[in-house]
């Protein structure tokens, strides 16, 4: 007797290099900020044509730039001032810090949603709002983004002069010379004492401190982040900082600990000037000693908004030395 023979086990399909797992970002961005999901590049490049030529397929098959390019990211980002924000002319000297918009955007909208916790959760919009940029650098983000979604009026400051020439050179290509000043912080011991005319007022300020205390330590930031991202190549030529950045961008003696403790003693010193003093911490660690220099101050009320882009998380303080009724008054400027 004979047993029939077992069939053949079908032939396995030789299995393809799968594509690696995208990683899924968390979606953190404020809900009125204009860059949520992926960039439509095709629309990008029809408004900037010279972006082109920077879009590349990340390892996930997707349409991005190469942010290791300097040029690439000074490129993007006009052509993104320029699609979200009406920005015609935009561009900065080479080696000055080149911002990511997205969350530059954040910082401003939950600094309107501050304003309109205290305004029954009305925005205050127009040229009625005043805002101070402290460090408004070569870029002039901060206004530019703004002026464009609140119609606020600003004020922007600095200590190098090359900035102080690119950010006026931005204001007036645009037309916006009515809505954004640059001014020079003549003393560098200071960053508010002898910038501020004793009868300007302010519904806020804001601040992205220099993160570092030296150039070493903002340099191994910087590859850091580089390894995070996958373009840890030793075959190919990294730049010594994302982003780019001047000194004064990036570190400063005492580094962020020490540049805010500065900016909290000069703003009790001033303490009428500014309804919401505000700045970016980069680390959660550093918001202790931050909190109590806010109590040393006298600060009145001191707020931590907590943001986040992705996978990055960040922060800002916010402290006023304005009384509940004194910012009620204050609140009637902006009818």
């Amino acid at each position: 007797m004979t047993t029939p023979d077992k069939p053949k086990p079908p032939r396995k399909k030789p299995q393809r290099p799968a594509k690696p797992a995208e990683p899924r970002e968390k979606a953190t961005l404020h809900p009125r900020n204009k860059h949520q999901g992926r960039y439509d590049f095709p629309k990008l490049i029809k408004s900037s044509p010279e972006l082109a030529e920077f879009v590349i397929l990340n390892p996930y098959g997707k349409e991005s730039i190469d942010f290791a390019n300097p040029l690439a990211v000074r490129v993007f980002n006009r052509a993104l001032l320029k699609a979200f924000y009406g920005i015609a002319h935009w561009d900065i000297p080479a080696d000055y810090l080149c911002p990511p918009i997205p969350g530059r955007a954040d910082y401003l909208h939950f600094l309107a949603d501050l304003l309109a916790s205290d305004n029954e959760g009305v925005i205050p919009r127009g040229a009625a709002v005043k805002a101070l940029d402290v460090g408004t650098g070569a870029n002039c983000i901060y206004p530019l983004l703004g002026h464009s979604d609140y119609g606020w009026h600003f004020v922007g400051s600095e200590i190098d002069k090359v900035a102080i020439a690119s950010a006026t050179t931005i204001v007036k290509a645009n037309g916006l010379h009515k809505a954004i000043s640059v001014r020079q912080q003549a003393d560098r011991k200071h960053i508010l004492l002898g910038l501020l005319d004793s009868q300007e007022r302010f519904d806020l300020s804001l601040c992205n401190p220099p993160f570092h205390a030296s150039l070493d330590e903002a340099q191994r930031g910087s590859q850091r982040k580089w390894r995070a991202l996958g373009k840890a190549d030793p075959k190919r030529k990294l730049p010594v900082l994302n982003f780019g950045g001047q000194s004064q961008e990036l570190w400063c003696e005492g580094g962020e600990i020490g540049f805010v403790s500065q900016l909290i003693k000069e703003s009790a010193q001033l303490p009428d000037q500014v309804l919401w003093y505000s700045t970016l911490v980069s680390k959660a660690s550093n918001l202790p000693p931050i909190q109590s220099a806010l109590k040393k101050a006298g600060a009145l009320e001191v707020r931590v908004v907590e943001m986040g882009q992705g996978q990055k998380q960040s922060r800002f303080v916010a402290w006023t030395f304005q009384s509940p009724a004194q910012q009620q008054a204050w609140r009637q400027r902006w009818i």
